[in-house]
């Protein structure tokens, strides 16, 4: 995962939270969630997150700790699912491309499922100018979306097939689900 996030506030829920009811339904089997921050999307994913999480917004005990851009301690095709909520802002769709969704590609078993909640950095720059929140620096592209991540990083390590988008949720977030094909 990326350095530590700066100018948040500690939030009261967490970001999974607002998405459970919709997305843990596909978290079925082993699975792992990273950049858990202290609560899981469902009990039995394995908490992955920063030997030290910039936030803490549950009490589920973290498994797996270091940098989710090397997870060579994961076997190849070792889960059904890999749920990750707010990280992928945090890195640049280089990084994306290069090594981030090709080392989760290469944990998921074949028809595996790639599960985000991400944000649309531009719906939450002005929700964060809207309501006084502070920005996250951690951001990098100032273009972040549903769009932009399907046409310059998941069309680019595929194949994948979608199962289910929801390209507005919440104030600023965008959730998806895909399958490895």
């Amino acid at each position: 995962m990326a350095g530590q996030r700066k100018n948040m506030p500690v939030l009261a829920g967490s970001e999974t939270s607002t998405a459970t009811d919709i997305l843990a339904p596909y978290c079925v089997g082993i699975g792992c969630d990273i950049g858990y921050g202290g609560k899981k999307i469902v009990p039995e994913a394995w908490a992955f997150d920063l030997p030290h999480p910039y936030t803490k917004v549950g009490e589920d005990r973290q498994q797996l700790r270091g940098d989710c851009r090397h997870l060579s301690f994961l076997c190849d095709e070792a889960l059904d699912y890999l749920y990750s909520s707010h990280v992928l802002e945090d890195f640049t769709y280089e990084q994306l491309r290069s090594v981030i969704l090709p080392e989760w590609r290469r944990i998921l078993r074949p028809s595996g499922l790639l599960i985000l909640n991400c944000p649309d950095q531009q719906r939450f720059v002005a929700h964060c100018r809207k309501t006084g929140q502070g920005m996250n620096l951690a951001h990098k592209e100032d273009d972040f979306s549903l769009l932009t991540f399907k046409h310059e990083i998941l069309d680019l390590t595929g194949p994948w097939i979608n199962e289910f988008v929801q390209p507005n949720h919440g104030a600023y977030s965008w959730l998806g689900v895909w399958r490895k094909a």
